[in-house]
């Protein structure tokens, strides 16, 4: 069931909800300038299975409204957008799933509206500022990719920058410690997120947003929401060391490694993914909250 939510005079979000809707709810929250639909569909339907399941486009992407041009805004503002979308779905709490940026705006959840999180995941997440660690830089080759992102491109060439991005976020070094990477599988992808959109021309607004009030990293020691960490080796953007600095920092929270996994969400991995988050959302101690 999809549906517009307004969470402003001149906002509104796409959301959408499936699977059991008698189940625990379970909140996806997608990356920076990432549609609700680049959650993989057997992803959703296999979490569906055993919960609620409610994804959103955030603001300036997919269906939701178009509005940093006229109206800047900060990342944190984006972790209110997640709370309305509880409040006017009436879930009171929610297994929250965050990749990338969704998973600082969990972050944020935890550290503001511990009440409204029952479990927290973490795919390709860094800790919010403040907590040390070494990790490597990121690749020179994102650096002059991100430099292209906005460019005027016509449909075809757009969806080609967008599957290039997609296999340097897949990151298979060829040397047996990757997953192969399936262009075909991104392409479709995003051939249907830019049906539902409706617009071929990439978001970019997040990349602009202020990034103020994001340095509280070490308040989430005091979180004590179960959460769990998904460690993936071959994510050039936020990988192990920045997974184990992430699960070192919460307060109540355990990392668990997907060999091969980069930062991204090919089918290889979503039957392991969704089997360690259904895990940890039906631990016994999580049973009745």
């Amino acid at each position: 069931m999809e549906r517009m939510i307004d969470i402003a005079p001149d906002i509104r979000l796409w959301a959408e909800e499936s699977g059991d809707r008698t189940a625990p709810p379970l909140l996806l929250i997608m990356g920076a300038n990432a549609s609700g639909l680049a959650w993989p569909e057997p992803f959703v339907e296999a979490l569906g299975r055993h919960h609620r399941v409610i994804r959103y486009d955030h603001r300036d992407t997919g269906r939701s409204t178009e509005i940093f041009g006229e109206r800047p805004y900060a990342i944190t503002d984006l972790a209110g957008d997640a709370v309305a979308v509880l409040d006017a779905l009436e879930v009171d709490r929610a297994h929250v799933v965050g990749m990338s940026m969704g998973g600082m705006l969990t972050q944020l959840l935890l550290l503001d509206h511990p009440d409204r999180v029952l479990t927290a995941t973490f795919i390709g997440t860094t800790p919010l500022g403040g907590i040390p660690f070494e990790a490597p830089g990121f690749p020179p080759g994102f650096l002059a990719l991100w430099e292209e992102m906005g460019a005027a491109r016509d449909r075809e060439a757009e969806i080609d920058w967008r599957v290039r991005h997609w296999e340097l976020l897949h990151n298979d070094p060829g040397d047996g410690t990757g997953i192969p990477f399936d262009p075909e599988e991104f392409r479709r992808l995003e051939e249907r997120i830019i049906a539902h959109s409706g617009r071929h021309r990439g978001p970019t607004a997040h990349a602009a947003a202020a990034t103020d009030g994001l340095d509280r990293g070490p308040e989430l020691a005091a979180v004590t929401v179960p959460a769990l960490v998904i460690d993936a080796p071959n994510d050039p953007l936020a990988g192990s060391a920045r997974a184990h600095a992430l699960a070192g920092a919460l307060g109540n929270a355990r990392p668990v490694t997907i060999p091969g996994m980069g930062h991204a969400l090919p089918g290889a991995v979503l039957p392991r993914l969704a089997e360690l988050i259904l895990g940890h959302t039906s631990r016994p101690e999580e049973r009745g909250r």
